[in-house]
């Protein structure tokens, strides 16, 4: 895979896919001042809403609330105005809600930032033939995407394998959101299409998400430190 030209340092989110308010202020305790953004997920925002997003505020952090709405366009649009009450920095929907609900959450003012979700990093092409029998996950990426751009996305999270094909695509401007980050030698646990942070930088992607190679660690700090190392590394 050819590597895109860096524009910015790439910067890391901490998925907080933890169970309890007292695990995730655990977490904040350790990795504020080192790490600026962090994912609120549905198990989290789940169990304890608005009061997860609140803690991170309070430690000075800021949220990217993984939702991955999807529904029909009023109701986003909805979901959008009261995620903006809660002064949140992004929001997920999936991209496969199409056009008109894109355009709807879009219209959304104010509004966080919306990033798009194409094909889930615990997919592969195999997956997919259960839809349909001639979906792979490249052109399928590049669909959702371009609909996302289109339509005003203001991000598409994919994972780091489809990067550089869709820069060719969307430029290598446009903000671009990966999970499935894994350190190497890391369990790659239920993700199937992975990348290390080195690649991650390398690739030039604006937001890597990294969650149980740090939350998990025996020294959460520490494992954050290393791989922003590594992001700051390979630029």
């Amino acid at each position: 895979m050819t590597t895109a030209v860096k524009t910015k340092q790439t910067e890391l989110i901490v998925a907080l896919d933890v169970e309890t308010i007292q695990e995730e202020e655990e977490l904040l305790k350790r990795l504020g001042g080192t790490v600026r953004i962090f994912k609120v997920g549905l198990q989290l925002f789940t169990g304890h809403g608005k009061r997860a997003v609140d803690l991170v505020h309070r430690r000075g952090g800021k949220v990217f609330l993984d939702l991955k709405l999807h529904d029909i366009p009023q109701t986003v649009a909805n979901a959008v105005r009261e995620v903006q009450k809660m002064r949140v920095h992004s929001v997920s929907l999936h991209l496969s809600g199409g056009a008109d609900m894109i355009k709807a959450a879009v219209a959304v003012h104010p509004r966080p930032k919306l990033w798009g979700v194409s094909v889930l990093t615990s997919l592969s092409s195999g997956d997919l033939h259960a839809i349909h029998p001639k979906a792979s996950v490249e052109p399928m990426v590049r669909r959702l995407a371009r609909v996302g751009a289109r339509n005003g996305i203001d991000g598409v999270v994919c994972s780091g394998k489809e990067v550089s094909m869709l820069m060719k695509t969307l430029g290598p401007d446009f903000p671009f959101i990966t999970p499935g980050i894994r350190p190497a030698g890391h369990s790659v646990h239920d993700q199937k299409r992975l990348i290390t942070p080195t690649k991650a930088a390398q690739f030039g992607i604006h937001y890597a998400v990294v969650g149980r190679p740090i939350t998990r660690a025996a020294d959460p700090l520490a494992a954050a430190q290393s791989i922003l190392a590594d992001l700051r590394n390979a630029a």
